[in-house]
């Protein structure tokens, strides 16, 4: 059973930068994806990013597009969200989620039905 581990989270101010980790327990073999969802506070789940595990290829909402990198280090069995330039609207419970297959960069990616493990969440908070 894959375990994963969120940290990072905090509270920062607008145009702050925050990097988010996430370590799982697992080393995966084989074709997988890990990333990145958020949840605002009355909002349904939203895809934010996501990472080939192997080919490092990525894929991003829009809205975070040219201000997030996601990354991930095959060594240490990690995966980062680099957040730039943050705004009030990007305040939320990140969650870190991993399943196997490809990553097709497409819309399919952005459904949180096609990822089997999920972490905890990790609060990010901007204020203006």
């Amino acid at each position: 059973q894959q375990e994963l581990v969120e940290s990072g989270g905090g509270l920062v101010q607008a145009g702050d930068s925050l990097t988010l980790s996430c370590t799982a327990s697992t080393r995966s073999t084989g074709n997988y994806v890990m990333g990145w969802f958020r949840q605002a506070p009355g909002k349904e789940r939203e895809f934010v990013a996501a990472v080939s595990w192997v080919l490092s290829t990525t894929y991003y909402e829009s809205s975070v597009k040219g201000r997030f990198t996601i990354s991930r280090n095959y060594a240490k069995n990690t995966m980062y969200l680099q957040m730039d330039s943050l705004r009030p609207d990007d305040t939320a419970v990140y969650y870190c989620v991993a399943r196997h297959g490809y990553l097709r960069k497409a819309l399919i990616d952005e459904s949180p039905d096609e990822y089997d493990y999920w972490g905890q969440g990790t609060q990010v908070t901007v204020s203006s």
